[in-house]
């Protein structure tokens, strides 16, 4: 008897490399597979990175990103795609122009522009090239420092609601707005889901552990693996948090190197 063939639900992340293994391309992969998709990938840039730090970084050439896009789109369907860290316009409007060719209707962008330490990671240039994707996208995934910029006002525990259905209607697109950065006892993401105008609170508890390294990354992933799945959006915000803060819980209180570790992706 002939076997019944079945296609992967797979999910392209497009982001950078990080050798230490807790974010990027390393954290996209772990999430998707652990939320159950097939995870492929192009590299926009590599770093030379541990849980202490970024001690280099170096851009893949562009021509190089556009034979990726091309190797993998024009064979695999995939049913949802992440991207992550896009350091320059040259950089956004290929990944733009590629992604034009195809018809892939989940897109989720995490807009990395702000470190941790609040320094700004990509230039004013990149940050106004950024924008001009997002209504193109089904969902950003900004922190607080990073709604700040791309808001131009401060933000607090009183206006977070009202800050993301801003940003989500002057950019024409949904916006998860997380709040990590918040010092409360509970996490409040935010989500405002532009089609319906609709706003939503997603509580979870909060963790005390440094291993905290790569959680942007691997929320963006898994939101995108759930829509690939066929979740809606609420829901696939509402399991990729879910996802996320279970990762965090499970590995609270293991170590890897010296520094700030990464989640437990899978719970091992």
């Amino acid at each position: 008897m002939e076997s019944i063939k079945t296609t992967y639900k797979s999910v392209l992340t497009i982001a950078g490399s990080d050798s230490g293994g807790c974010a990027g391309i390393q954290a996209d992969i772990k999430s998707i597979s652990a939320c159950g998709a097939y995870a492929a990938s192009v590299i926009t840039a590599t770093t030379a990175q541990n849980t202490q730090g970024v001690t280099d970084i170096f851009a893949l050439p562009v021509t190089h990103l556009e034979k990726q896009l091309e190797a993998v789109l024009s064979d695999i369907d995939f049913s949802a795609i992440k991207i992550g860290m896009l350091h320059s316009c040259e950089v956004i409007e290929t990944i733009a122009t590629k992604l034009r060719e195809y018809d892939i209707r989940n897109i989720v962008l995490d807009p990395v522009m702000v470190a941790t330490s609040g320094d700004i990671l990509i230039t004013e240039d990149a940050i106004e090239c950024l924008k001009q994707l997002f209504p193109k996208v089904t969902l950003i995934t900004p922190n607080h420092k990073e709604a700040e910029l791309l808001i131009g006002h401060a933000i607090d525990q009183n206006n977070v609601e009202a800050t993301a259905k801003e940003i989500g209607a002057q950019f024409k697109t949904s916006v998860l707005l997380k709040g990590g950065h918040f010092e409360t006892a509970e996490m409040h993401d935010v989500l405002f889901e532009f089609p319906t105008d609709k706003t939503t609170v997603i509580n979870n508890p909060r963790v005390d552990t440094n291993n905290t390294h790569g959680t942007g990354c691997s929320l963006s992933s898994s939101i995108a693996t759930f829509l690939g799945k066929g979740e809606g959006l609420e829901s696939a915000v509402k399991k990729g948090c879910s996802y996320v803060n279970n990762a965090i819980s499970e590995g609270k209180d293991k170590v890897l190197g010296k520094g700030n570790g990464p989640i437990n992706h899978f719970g091992i």
